[in-house]
């Protein structure tokens, strides 16, 4: 038999769960925090910018499939920068005993807009590692295309610099705590709805009438038989629901 429920019962549930959404979810917000603050590596971040543009002599006019041609080929030295034609003699210069794939992951090279400008961005645990890393793979790229490509139209925009407070890109403590936030507030009350639709026991009179479907005639309360004596047992008087009640 189909069941509804309405906007009343809704509320009147997550009411009664109060607390077992709020400890849910505070705990997921607290292990996000945790996980956040003290288990997960921050990374620094530093960029590069390189010009893509063929050097002309004194007087010389641009046309526009020349520039039409710088930018098709920043598409091609974007796949050039993490090969390891580039990223080999990187790794070499800089001394670092690490894995073309793991250098390559911490790489992202991006077109600034429709411009002839491109970013090599690096991340890195240490930020002055992430510098070191984006000018060298500028340089060895600026200095290799050369040889690879026979054209010299690659020279340094701008270098990356190392700030004197530099702030990590990652984690982001304030996004991580929302996420588990809205997490595990859904989690919760999808647990507090399941816990009450499988609820079937009676508590109330109230749940009898709604269960049997049939009304209430009398209620026993709870008595402490070791407290009281029949004597003190009294009987209410009838209400205006025919419901007669036996207490202490």
């Amino acid at each position: 038999m189909e069941e509804t429920i309405s906007l009343n019962e809704i509320v009147k549930t997550l009411k009664k769960r109060f607390f077992l959404i709020s400890l849910i979810t505070i705990s997921v917000v607290a292990i996000s925090a945790f996980v956040t603050y003290f288990l997960l590596t921050p990374k620094y971040e530093a960029s590069t910018q390189l010009l893509v543009n063929q050097s002309f002599e004194e007087g010389q006019q641009y046309t526009s499939a020349e520039l039409r041609t710088n930018l098709d080929l920043i598409n091609t030295y974007n796949v050039i920068i993490t090969s390891p034609r580039i990223l080999e003699p990187a790794l070499e210069e800089l001394g670092l005993e690490r894995s073309r794939s793991d250098l390559r992951n911490q790489v992202r090279v991006t077109e600034e807009g429709e411009s002839q400008v491109v970013s090599i961005t690096v991340e890195d645990p240490d930020p002055a590692m992430a510098v070191n890393i984006a000018n060298t793979l500028a340089l060895v790229f600026q200095r290799d295309i050369v040889e690879i490509m026979k054209v010299d139209n690659v020279s340094i925009l701008s270098s990356a610099e190392l700030s004197e407070s530099p702030s990590p890109v990652s984690p982001n403590p304030t996004l991580n705590m929302a996420i588990a936030f809205v997490v595990g507030l859904m989690v919760s009350v999808g647990l507090v709805f399941i816990l009450e639709f499988l609820d079937n026991t009676i508590k109330t009179e109230d749940d009898v009438e709604e269960k049997l479907g049939i009304p209430v005639l009398a209620s026993i309360s709870t008595i402490d038989a070791t407290k009281v004596t029949v004597k003190e047992i009294s009987h209410n008087r009838r209400s205006r629901t025919g419901r007669e009640t036996y207490g202490a």
